[in-house]
Parts: C-alpha cells; sequence; structure tokens
C-alpha cells in the first residue's frame, strides 16, 4: 500500500514483480573523461536522483489450508499431531498470536503447508481482538478448518460466529472447499454436542470429530486437505 493506504500490488505468486520506485539517470564515471592529453581522469559526473516512495508492506502468510477458531479449541494441538510443527500450546487465551505453518507429508510424497492462525474472537471483522492481524491471514488458503470446541457448552455458537465474522471481512469468504473439524471428541458430553452441531451444519461443510490429544480420526482431515488441494489443481489445468 502507498500512504494513502491503497493496495498497488499483490505478489502472490512465484516470480512476481513491482517496479516499487525508479532510479535516477545515470552519472558518468572518469572512464568518460579519458582524452589523449589526461589518460588518468580524476573527475566524474553524478547521476540524477531516483524517486522516493514509502510503502506499506503487508505479509499474508500462504497455506493449502488454514485452522480456524477461537482461542483454546485445540488448534495448535491439531497442527502438532498431523505435522512437524511445534508451535506453543498452553491452557490460556491467544497463546498463537501469530501465524504457525506446518508440512504435512503425503505417501506420494507431495508435502502440504497447513497454518496455524491466531485465535478468532467475535467482533474479529470490527478488528476486535487481533482482528485484522488474523483474517488477513485466512485470504491465503486454498481452505479453511473452522476448529470448534466439543468441550465447550456452546460449539454451535462457535461455529456461527466463525461464519459470521468471516462474511463479515469478506462476503462470500465462507464458500469455498472448507471443513468443520469437532475438536475433543474424547470428553465428557462431546457425542451430545457433536448431534447439535451436526444439525446446525446440516451437509453445508464436510464435518470431522477428532482428537488432537489422542490422534482420533486425523487421517479424514489430512485426506480432505489432500482432496481440496487436488480439486484447486484440476480446477486451475482447466483454465490454463
Amino acid at each position: 500500500c502507498n500512504e494513502e493506504e491503497r493496495p498497488l500490488a499483490d505478489l502472490d505468486l512465484e516470480g512476481s514483480q513491482f517496479l516499487a520506485a525508479r532510479g535516477g539517470a545515470g552519472g558518468r564515471g572518469n572512464h568518460h573523461f579519458l582524452t589523449n592529453e589526461n589518460r588518468h581522469p580524476r573527475v566524474c559526473q553524478m547521476g540524477g536522483l531516483g524517486e522516493t516512495i514509502v510503502y506499506h508492506l503487508e505479509m499474508k502468510t500462504m497455506a493449502q489450508a488454514g485452522l480456524v477458531g477461537f482461542p483454546n479449541v485445540g488448534k495448535s494441538t491439531l497442527l502438532r499431531a498431523i505435522s512437524r510443527a511445534r508451535p506453543k500450546v498452553a491452557s490460556y487465551p491467544f497463546t498463537t498470536v501469530r501465524p504457525h505453518v506446518g508440512i504435512v507429508s503425503y505417501d506420494d510424497y507431495l508435502q502440504l503447508a497447513v497454518a496455524d492462525l491466531p485465535g478468532l474472537v467475535e467482533g474479529a471483522h470490527k478488528n476486535r481482538g487481533l482482528g485484522h492481524a488474523f483474517l488477513r491471514h485466512t485470504e491465503r488458503c486454498g481452505c479453511l478448518l473452522f476448529v470448534v470446541d466439543l468441550e465447550c457448552p456452546d460449539p454451535v455458537g462457535q461455529y456461527s460466529i466463525l461464519l459470521t465474522e468471516l462474511e463479515l471481512y469478506r462476503q462470500g469468504f465462507t464458500d469455498g472447499k472448507h471443513a468443520v473439524v469437532a475438536n475433543k471428541v474424547d470428553v465428557p458430553g462431546a457425542t451430545d454436542r457433536l448431534e447439535m452441531l451436526q444439525k446446525r451444519i446440516d451437509g453445508r461443510y464436510p464435518l470431522f470429530p477428532v482428537s488432537a490429544k489422542f490422534g482420533t480420526n486425523l487421517l479424514s482431515v489430512l485426506k480432505h486437505i489432500r482432496n481440496a488441494y487436488d480439486a484447486t489443481v484440476e480446477e486451475k489445468s482447466k483454465m490454463s
């Protein structure tokens, strides 16, 4: 962005380039002043001044899948369970304050990046909590995994708020190859809360009940990430 906060370029592809500022006219070194009489000139001509422009650079994490959810729902534990990443895991909110990216490896040697994004709170589209610092990273993810906590009394409310915040941030953002990951399926009462969540989702997204702590049903999540990636590759090949 320039000083007016207007986006000027989006370098989202390998090899993308942007001319940030033009250099001034070149000067002339002492070689240009070489004559028969003066074989060792000690003079030169300075070049012209280039442009001076101030830019605001914004980094957006790029990953095939992004883990989206409230603080302390187990996103970091999930990332540790499916990849070699080692994000900090603790019982207090906002343990993750910047994205952590883990690499998931498949049997055919394909490796895909999965990002553990900072926890979202209600009002994030208004920049509450980590707000826009969180939401901007979701834009680069091929698919989103909405992680909800089955230990929470109201996982349905968590799910609804996630969708609302993403839609308020950018309309149509919840349309895609996304899925819901219901974590902590091992806790008491999880089965009943899972049924309520399934009714609320009503087939809009695939639902994967998992336990990141004990490794339950993680293979289904990995398959979804891979299928979403393969579908995206196929779509791009048809467009090219």
